[in-house]
C-alpha cells in the first residue's frame, strides 16, 4: 500500500485529504507544520508527500531542502502561492510537480497515480544507455542519438535541440522546470531566455509530433516547466 505523507496547515484540507485519500486504498499521514513533516518522514519514511508552502514553522521549500537531504521520495507541492517565482524555488529545490490552490481532488489523485507509476517503473539519468522512448510515430534512440520514423526514415536534430529533448526523456512524466532546462541545456547564465525554450520546443513538436498544435507527448506546464508525457 502506498504510503502519503500530507503536510499542511489548514484542518479541512487535511480532513479532505485524508478521507479522500483512503478512500481510494491509500495509507495516510497527515501533519500541520513542517518540523512535524520532517519528523514523521524520518521515523516513517513515505513513498510520497503533498506539502504546502506556507507552513506555520517553516517555509515549505526549507522542508523540500530538508528531505532532499536524504531521501529521494516524490513530493507533489499544494499551495496557494501562484507566482512563477514561488514554483521554480520549490522545483529548484527538488519538488517533483506543483499544483496550486485551489485544486481539484481529481487532479491531484491524477498527479499521485503519475507518480506511483514512475514508482513501479523508475526512469533517470542513470536509465541504461540503449533506452528507447517512442514520440507518436517516432522512436528515439537515447544511446544512438537517433530519431526514427515508423517507416524508417531518420529526423535530424540539431545539438541543441537533443540536448532539450534528451533532459526531458530521461525523466518520463516529471516536471522538468524552466530554469534546470535553461541551466543545464545553455548554461548558468541563462536565466530569463524562456524564449528559447518555446522556440525550441515548437521546433521538437513540429519533427515530432502527430498534431504539434496540440501535443500528446511534449507538454508545456504555463509558468512551470516541460514534461514529457509517454
Amino acid at each position: 500500500m502506498t504510503r502519503i505523507l500530507v503536510v499542511d496547515d489548514e484542518p479541512q484540507i487535511l480532513r479532505a485529504l485524508r478521507i479522500n485519500l483512503r478512500a481510494r486504498g491509500y495509507d495516510v499521514e497527515v501533519v500541520d507544520s513542517g518540523a512535524a513533516a520532517l519528523k514523521a518522514a524520518a521515523s516513517h519514511p513515505p513513498d510520497l508527500v503533498v506539502l504546502d508552502l506556507g507552513l506555520p514553522d517553516l517555509d515549505g521549500v526549507e522542508v523540500i531542502r530538508g528531505l532532499r537531504g536524504w531521501t529521494a521520495v516524490p513530493i507533489i507541492v499544494l499551495s496557494g502561492r501562484a507566482g512563477s517565482e514561488d514554483k521554480v524555488a520549490a522545483l529548484d529545490a527538488g519538488a517533483d510537480d506543483y499544483i496550486t490552490k485551489p485544486f481539484g481532488v481529481d487532479e491531484l489523485l491524477a498527479r499521485i497515480r503519475a507518480v506511483t507509476r514512475r514508482l513501479a517503473t523508475p526512469a533517470d539519468a542513470t536509465a541504461p544507455a540503449t533506452a528507447t522512448q517512442r514520440i507518436g510515430r517516432h522512436t528515439v534512440d537515447l544511446a544512438d542519438r537517433v530519431v526514427t520514423r515508423d517507416d524508417g526514415v531518420e529526423v535530424k536534430l540539431t545539438p541543441t535541440q537533443w540536448a532539450m529533448l534528451e533532459k526531458l526523456l530521461r525523466h518520463p512524466g516529471k516536471l522538468v522546470s524552466q530554469r534546470q532546462l535553461l541551466h543545464e541545456v545553455w548554461g548558468p547564465e541563462y536565466h530569463n531566455e524562456t524564449n528559447y525554450l518555446r522556440q525550441y520546443m515548437a521546433q521538437l513538436r513540429r519533427k515530432l509530433e502527430n498534431d504539434p498544435a496540440r501535443p500528446r507527448h511534449l507538454i508545456t506546464e504555463p509558468g512551470m516547466g516541460y514534461r514529457y508525457r509517454p
